[in-house]
């Protein structure tokens, strides 16, 4: 058992089998991108937004679907299956559009449930509704990119919105039920490690439902990268990074649910290159927190 709940766990506890997660490229943009709140997009995003690597985006969303959902059965023995609404912003177009995808992939009779990525300043209260009407049908998370409390620093890295947007976006969707996993970066440029762990405090103080820790990595196209090449940019070493997971995982209210430590090597990534081995990273933080015989949230009262 880990020392820390996991998204694993929480689906094998729900649904009573191993249960995966499909990553799916909707084609859809972003605000940031698009030109009606910025263009270039975050200074931390690549090309191709946030989309896993693999994910076939000439496909027609069904058939992204099929396949992938064919390739996980067999390599995980997996049994059921989440739309995972990825790349860009998953909320951004017409609630029409909206109902449309994600009607698609709840088709499917092995998909259990969706998680849907998208940013803080894109859910309107039209939006809203259809994600609470779909909340009470079948399994659901929203994804929301917080990256950062500190408004310093959103502002460095061009997110387009303040740390307010986002507790706004995230109490509006706690007064619907919905279940909200809250994205956190840590590394981005400028910051110390104490005010990491305060944007970690602040997840605590928003009773988000679960949270994504990623290691801030560079990727081809992106902004860091010229940022990288300059020297202008200094990236965690690796077992510093390890060590602050450990310290925002003692920190990190138990109910939470950690979706993810780190974020995956891929195709696109630049630095630093120990992140491309995940599998070797996320071990080191096990071994860690075993070795300071410490669990999640065992700094809570401290």
């Amino acid at each position: 058992m880990k020392r820390y709940a996991t998204f694993n766990e929480e689906l094998r506890r729900r649904f009573g089998c191993r249960v995966q997660r499909i990553s799916l490229d909707a084609g859809l943009t972003c605000p940031n991108r698009d030109g009606s709140l910025g263009t270039g997009g975050c200074s931390f995003c690549g090309d191709r937004g946030a989309a896993a690597v693999g994910v076939q985006i000439e496909l027609p969303l069904a058939e992204q679907l099929q396949r992938s959902k064919n390739y996980l059965a067999k390599k995980f023995r997996a049994e059921k299956f989440l739309a995972y609404f990825q790349a860009y912003s998953n909320t951004y177009a017409s609630v029409e559009a909206l109902r449309k995808l994600y009607a698609t992939a709840l088709s499917d009779p092995d998909l259990v449930g969706l998680i849907i990525g998208t940013r803080p300043d894109c859910l309107p209260e039209p939006v809203l509704d259809l994600l609470s009407e779909l909340h009470a049908k079948t399994y659901l998370w929203l994804e929301l990119g917080m990256q950062s409390m500190h408004d310093q620093t959103l502002a460095a890295i061009n997110r387009g919105h303040d740390h307010a947007c986002f507790v706004d976006a995230v109490q509006r969707c706690q007064a619907r039920g919905l279940r909200v996993c809250a994205h956190l970066i840590l590394g981005l440029p400028g910051e110390t490690c104490e005010q990491i762990l305060a944007s970690v405090r602040e997840l605590n103080r928003l009773k988000v439902d679960g949270v994504k820790l990623h290691h801030l990595h560079v990727l081809k196209g992106s902004r860091l990268e010229q940022a990288y090449h300059r020297g202008e940019l200094q990236l965690f070493e690796r077992e510093t990074y390890v060590q602050l997971v450990c310290d925002a995982v003692e920190l990190l209210d138990p109910r939470i649910v950690i979706h993810r430590l780190m974020g995956d090597g891929r195709s696109e990534l630049v630095a630093p290159d120990w992140s491309r081995r995940k599998l070797e990273v996320l071990n080191l933080i096990d071994d860690e927190l075993k070795k300071r015989d410490s669990r999640q949230g065992s700094r809570l009262s401290k």
